[in-house]
């Protein structure tokens, strides 16, 4: 079992003694990269922390509240399935959302974002959307109501 520790924030889980995890990024992989960044920023509000070149492609990291999304390019005579993810990507991720849910959702609907899945009551306590996001990405939207 996964233990919050009491001397550390809530976004860091001790796993044993002296060591505990706490979420970093998403490094994604982009056809176009600047336009990918700029869909992030555009849309969700992210800002552009940083960009240059890494290994021959352009990477570019957005910051989207405590997270970062690390975009990057192809690197030469890189080809989708030479690594695992490549080939199958990322499922989705998701983002919290605090506020007017409907009120952001509609938001983003007048920007042109496609919803994959309406707003929705998940349970009780949580409202859930997924929108599609470039490169056959998915980000869920969550809004849970019992938490501040």
């Amino acid at each position: 079992m996964i233990a919050t520790s009491d001397s550390r924030s809530a976004k860091e889980r001790t796993i044993m003694p002296d060591v505990s995890i706490t979420f970093d990024h998403v490094h994604l992989v982009s056809h176009d990269p600047h336009a990918t960044a700029g869909w992030y920023v555009d849309k969700l509000g992210g800002k552009i922390a940083r960009s240059g070149d890494v290994r021959g492609a352009p990477q570019i990291y957005v910051s989207l509240g405590d997270a970062t999304i690390i975009v990057r390019g192809q690197r030469p005579a890189e080809q989708a399935g030479d690594k695992p993810g490549l080939e199958w990507g990322i499922d989705h991720f998701g983002v919290r959302v605090k506020g007017d849910f409907d009120g952001f959702c509609a938001g983003l609907r007048a920007k042109g974002v496609a919803f994959i899945l309406e707003p929705t009551d998940f349970n009780p306590t949580t409202r859930i959307a997924f929108i599609q996001a470039p490169d056959g990405v998915s980000v869920e939207l969550l809004n849970r109501k019992d938490q501040p």
